[in-house]
């Protein structure tokens, strides 16, 4: 399939695991190890419930009666048992494949954890920051990005490859049943935010969904399916909505101009135009010179006035 052809995914979806015993008390972690964790009787139903959901999305298209759905899940317990009860929701001829994967697990904390250590450690992040702040013999979020990005790049050759083998009458979606953290960075990696935006978003909740959406233009949208005020709960600035919803009808490889992400933040001080710029770059040459000039005549003044002085030929 050539790259002008190939098929894209009309939806990504990202599915936090259901309400799991860590989460209900994170004392489990004590005794349990973090991919041991399991699912909570509420935490079953809430996948259920977002199964039903997932259908209900997938499948409200009319004229795309042919849709298909691929999952990717992380290894752990509470995800793979989230993924178990969204699967009651799909019949089998509706779902392509299912990979395990390991580079969307849950950041690592470090092995056993002990409740108030945690507890003293992760106000220490706080005050550090979310992204960079590594858990001792654990990982930072910013690790959690380099496997992510990489778990990307497998995305996409999976696409441009069609190892999917899609049949291009069929509308693909893909589905990434995984972990709070996880799911940000993913978004973050995909949608290109800096390190700012990300230390305010919002975690999501058990089983929540957020849907990227294909748009008419070839690009990913989170603001086709989610309102301006549900992008505000999780997180994202007026700056970053706007962006999502210029996304929504952007054509594929367009720039935005009014990232104010990348420029601001470095290029505030660019003149608006190159005689401009030539313009400031002859005054600050000019301020240099007079500035230079006045050293050299501050060095002679000072040269001359440690001379001895002479009054008819001799020193006084």
């Amino acid at each position: 399939m050539s790259p002008d052809n190939k098929l894209l995914p009309k939806r990504i979806i990202l599915v936090r695991h259901g309400e799991s015993e860590g989460n209900l008390d994170t004392a489990a972690y004590t005794t349990t190890p973090d991919h041991k964790i399991q699912l909570t009787d509420s935490g079953l139903l809430q996948a259920q419930e977002a199964g039903a959901r997932l259908h209900a999305l997938i499948s409200s298209n009319p004229s795309s009666p042919e849709w298909r759905v691929y999952f990717y899940v992380s290894p752990y317990d509470r995800t793979r048992s989230t993924l178990r009860e969204i699967g009651r929701s799909f019949s089998r001829r509706r779902v392509i494949g299912v990979r395990e994967e390991c580079r969307i697990r849950e950041q690592d904390f470090g092995n056993f954890q002990v409740k108030e250590r945690m507890r003293a450690t992760k106000k220490v992040r706080e005050r550090f920051g979310r992204f960079f702040y590594r858990f001792p013999e654990g990982e930072s979020a910013a690790d959690v990005f380099d496997r992510v990005s990489s778990f990307l790049e497998s995305l996409w050759r999976d696409i441009d490859m069609n190892r999917l083998h899609i049949n291009p009458s069929h509308e693909l979606n893909f589905v990434i049943v995984s972990h709070g953290l996880t799911s940000r960075v993913f978004l973050m990696k995909w949608f290109k935010w800096s390190v700012e935006q990300f230390e305010g978003l919002n975690n999501p909740g058990n089983s929540e969904i957020r849907v990227m959406e294909l748009g008419q233009g070839g690009d990913y949208s989170l603001a086709i399916h989610h309102t301006e005020e549900e992008l505000a709960t999780w997180g994202l600035s007026p700056e970053m909505i706007a962006d999502q919803k210029w996304r929504a009808n952007a054509h594929k490889g367009e720039w935005k101009e009014d990232c104010k992400w990348y420029f601001g933040d470095f290029f505030d001080h660019m003149a608006d135009s190159d005689k401009e710029c030539e313009t400031e770059a002859t005054e600050e040459r000019e301020e240099e010179e007079e500035e230079e000039g006045k050293r050299v005549n501050l060095l002679t003044s000072s040269e001359y006035s440690n001379e001895p002085e002479l009054y008819n030929g001799q020193c006084c």
